[in-house]
């Protein structure tokens, strides 16, 4: 009987901690089932926001084709609008100086255009998308009827930095039929180089004409001191010198004796011996 409830006991502890670990297994699975399912919904819902998004973006890129499409439209020139453009200054446009320039709009149609602005603006050369200056546009909001004429000036100021360089000069006006259509014409789209203007005399300049006029001073006072040099050497010296013989000498005057003891006098006698001789003589 006890070797039985020993292993009827023995039984029961080998089997209630089987039957926990089964029963915690099956909470486990639950709980994951329950955790599974909320981020199945979120991920559902995130499908859902994605395709919402997706939508969205196709909406606003479809958008974005019939803005571009419109704008297509307003690059368009409306053929009985006759447009025209001169450079009051030239076709020169010298750096931080005023640059101008008259529009003329001829109405060729049977309908009235307004002409709503005037826009001029530097492109890159190789891009005319890519802006380099671009300026104020200037409203005009002018009615033009038909068999008419309008004319609109404009001006403008490079930046001195673009001096020297090309750039493309592109003009727009814009205008509106009398429906309401936009139009917009290109008056001008050259590529053009912005010059620089020559100054009158600058401090360069000047530096430059200063240190010229002293070299050339310096060298015209070097010559003068060589040709001076030269003359000098070339001029004889004169020297003095006495009379060369009795013959030059008016002895009228000398008495004859006295003359006849100098010639007879020795010439290698010394003027003191030959002045105490002509004394003794004369007493």
């Amino acid at each position: 009987m006890f070797s039985f409830g020993s292993k009827l006991l023995l039984l029961f502890l080998l089997a209630f901690p089987c039957g926990l670990i089964s029963i915690g297994q099956v909470s486990a699975d639950s709980d994951s089932a329950e955790d599974v399912d909320p981020d199945a919904s979120v991920d559902e819902e995130e499908d859902e926001d994605e395709v919402l998004v997706e939508e969205d973006q196709m909406q606003a890129s479809d958008g974005d084709e019939d803005d571009s499409e419109a704008a297509d439209k307003l690059l368009t020139s409306h053929p009985d609008a006759d447009i025209t453009i001169i450079f009051m200054t030239g076709e020169e446009f010298p750096a931080n100086e005023i640059v101008r320039f008259l529009v003329g709009f001829t109405n060729k149609g049977s309908q009235d255009f307004t002409v709503q602005s005037l826009e001029a603006s530097f492109r890159y050369p190789q891009d005319f998308q890519f802006y380099i200056q671009n300026f104020t546009a200037l409203p005009l909001s002018t009615v033009v009827q038909p068999a008419a004429q309008a004319s609109f000036e404009y001006s403008f100021i490079p930046a001195q930095p673009m001096a020297g360089r090309p750039f493309g000069l592109v003009i727009l006006l814009n205008y509106l039929d009398s429906e309401g259509n936009g139009f917009q014409t290109a008056v001008y789209n050259q590529t053009v180089t912005i010059t620089e203007k020559e100054e009158g005399l600058d401090g360069e300049t000047m530096f430059m004409y200063i240190f010229l006029v002293g070299l050339v001073v310096l060298m015209l006072f070097g010559m003068y001191q060589v040709l001076e040099s030269r003359t000098k050497k070339r001029l004889p010296v004169k020297i003095e010198k006495g009379t060369g013989g009795m013959s030059d000498v008016d002895i009228s005057w000398i008495p004859q004796e006295t003359l006849n003891v100098m010639n007879k006098a020795s010439p290698k006698t010394s003027p003191r011996k030959r002045t105490k001789r002509a004394v003794g003589v004369d007493q």
